[in-house]
């Protein structure tokens, strides 16, 4: 198994820039693809961002590609999604998952293992 835990939301201007921590407890953590999601009020959860477990490859929703980016450093057991140009559309509970097998990268159900989310707020 492995835990999930979400920092650096809070509450920016459009145009500022946040970056969001996913730490990973577990020395296996390099073995898992990783997804960001987020939730609006009212909303269902949306896929943002998810990269496989080698790093080499990323998914972005369309609405956040040239903005966002994910990334993570498996020697720290962390995954980062940096948030460039943010709108108020963006604000959110972000989320990060992981997944022990690769597919479905896009969809919720497709993630074995979820963090407590992080509050992200923009105003305009």
């Amino acid at each position: 198994q492995v835990q999930l835990v979400e920092s650096g939301g809070g509450l920016v201007q459009a145009g500022d820039s946040l970056r969001l921590s996913c730490a990973a407890s577990g020395r296996t953590f390099g073995l898992y693809h990783v997804g960001w999601f987020r939730q609006a009020p009212g909303k269902e959860r949306e896929f943002v961002a998810a990269i496989k477990r080698s790093g080499d490859v990323t998914y972005y929703v369309d609405s956040v590609k040239g903005r966002f980016t994910i990334s993570r450093d498996n020697a720290k057991n962390t995954v980062y999604l940096q948030m460039n140009s943010l709108k108020p559309e963006d604000t959110a509970v972000y989320y990060c998952a992981a997944q022990v097998v690769a597919g479905q990268e896009m969809a919720a159900r497709g993630y074995d293992y979820w963090g407590q989310g992080t509050q992200v707020t923009v105003s305009s």
